[in-house]
């Protein structure tokens, strides 16, 4: 499957979502929508590296299922309200490229 940008996933989810009547949820149905999804992610991160073994009824899920699943409902609540998340990306790299420059230690040999 060939790499997509941040835009093409936007588009793709754009497309889908925009055949339904429907369309995007509201944002606070999106955020509890998105709590709802860490919520599973985080069991699956338990039951990973955590001391909560899965029961033998549960179905098998993986984390890249549960990633997915976070990055398609983060990816309609920035559709819904008309934010670009590749723009979001950059911005918040800037960020951390000057405010935390020195915040923690750095590789030897690497410099930014």
């Amino acid at each position: 499957m060939a790499e997509k940008t941040m835009k093409q996933l936007q588009q793709e989810v754009d497309a889908y979502i925009s055949q339904f009547k429907e369309g995007y949820f509201s944002p606070l149905a999106m955020l509890a929508r998105l709590t709802e999804e860490l919520g599973e992610l985080a069991r699956e991160v338990n039951h990973y590296y955590g001391e909560k073994p899965k029961k033998k009824t549960e179905k098998e899920k993986t984390m890249e299922e549960e990633l997915g699943d976070v990055l398609f409902v983060l990816i309609c609540f920035a559709n819904s309200l008309h934010i670009d998340l590749q723009e979001a990306h950059d911005f918040v790299m800037e960020k951390f490229r000057t405010r935390d420059q020195h915040r923690w230690t750095r590789k030897e040999g690497l410099n930014e």
